[in-house]
């Protein structure tokens, strides 16, 4: 990978030869191919939670789809890669939810879209017919990229993945430390942080070599 820029909200740097955009609202952006790549939405995360009477706001969702929405706009983006973990759980299919998203669907009628399922897609299912989205197994061959949920070495390319939820963990005066999202490159494997708002980051630890940047409000800064 090749050194990095900070401009605004967006970073951009070199995998495997191609210029990736790293972007504030956690997302991949890849201009040659016009292709967004997003993991870890995991819609109905909370319908799910409230399900079991766990007292969890609504608007969660409503504010990741106005997040992607943004970055559809600003990108013109005519793919939407999904790298695992479409809906939280089988407990997110509520009515007022898949309604929601079919309507979000029809605004984006020429957009296509494609799931590398995850594990939490393989014990939801597949999204609705209505909603024309694209489901495949990973490792899915996009070279010079492997696109899986899971963040494993394949022979075929750079792996791109999720799973993980990556933060940094900062540290200040006086002990006090933060977590924040981070996108992880590693020299055979790229880990997005997950795009759900409502979804905590883990800390990492990254080995020497290894890329970190951090999303930080609404810029993307090199580590």
């Amino acid at each position: 990978m090749s050194p990095a820029t900070t401009v605004s909200d967006t970073l951009e740097i070199e995998l495997s030869g191609e210029r990736m955009l790293l972007l504030a609202e956690r997302a991949i952006f890849w201009p040659r191919r016009v292709t967004l790549f997003v993991s870890d939405l995991h819609w109905g995360k909370a319908a799910a939670f409230r399900a079991k009477s766990l007292p969890i706001p609504d608007g969660t969702t409503e504010e990741d789809l106005m997040r992607l929405d943004g970055l559809i706009a600003r990108t013109g983006a005519c793919r939407l890669i999904i790298l695992g973990d479409l809906l939280h759980a089988t407990g997110s299919r509520t009515i007022a939810l898949l309604e929601r998203i079919t309507a979000w669907r029809m605004q984006h009628p020429s957009l296509e879209i494609m799931l590398v399922r995850g594990n939490h897609d393989n014990a939801a299912g597949d999204p609705p017919a209505a909603w024309k989205i694209r489901c495949v197994d990973g490792p899915y061959l996009e070279a010079p990229f492997m696109l899986s949920h899971f963040p494993d070495v394949y022979a075929g390319g750079y792996t791109l993945a999720g799973h993980l939820h990556p933060g940094a963990r900062l540290f200040g005066r006086g002990r006090q430390s933060v977590t924040l999202p981070c996108f992880w490159f590693s020299r055979k494997v790229g880990v997005l942080p997950a795009f759900s708002s409502f979804t905590s980051a883990s800390p990492i630890r990254p080995y020497t070599g290894d890329r970190v940047y951090v999303v930080a409000e609404s810029t993307v800064v090199a580590m």
